[in-house]
């Protein structure tokens, strides 16, 4: 190879090297910022739950059976379009420690999460029962 054809392949080596750096920092660049607003808008959704629509809103009648876990019910509701993340509805149910009592419950599109938990720990259809 000639002197030329060897100085070429480095400069192209160089530029190629630099490039692979570039892109990949831009992937991870990519990655954190997607990471930082998702994780933000989780946090935002467990601390300050929105509706899913405007008032007034439509509502849905809901039946929690005898035993039903946070899990099973955050499944039923967001099925039902009454909330946008069942995650966010199991950590609140933790976090501020509500209960979910089995009852048959109307909920309206425009309660929040955190309304329809407080609906249901306050209930007490079951607790009536049992004295």
């Amino acid at each position: 190879m000639s002197r030329t054809t060897n100085e070429i392949n480095k400069i192209t080596g160089a530029v190629i090297a630099v490039s692979i750096r570039l892109i990949v920092l831009a992937l991870v660049v990519l990655l954190v910022y997607e990471g930082v607003t998702r994780g933000y808008d989780f946090g935002h959704e467990i601390f300050y739950a929105s509706a899913v629509e405007q008032s007034p809103g439509h509502d849905k009648s809901i039946t929690v059976e005898k035993g039903a876990s946070a899990a099973r019910v955050a499944k039923l509701l967001k099925g039902s379009g009454l909330i946008t993340n069942e995650y966010s509805f199991i950590i609140q149910a933790e976090f501020f420690n509500y209960k979910v009592n089995p009852g048959v419950y109307t909920f309206n599109t425009s309660m929040t999460s955190k309304e329809i938990l407080q609906m249901m720990n306050d209930n007490t259809e079951e607790k009536e029962e049992k004295q």
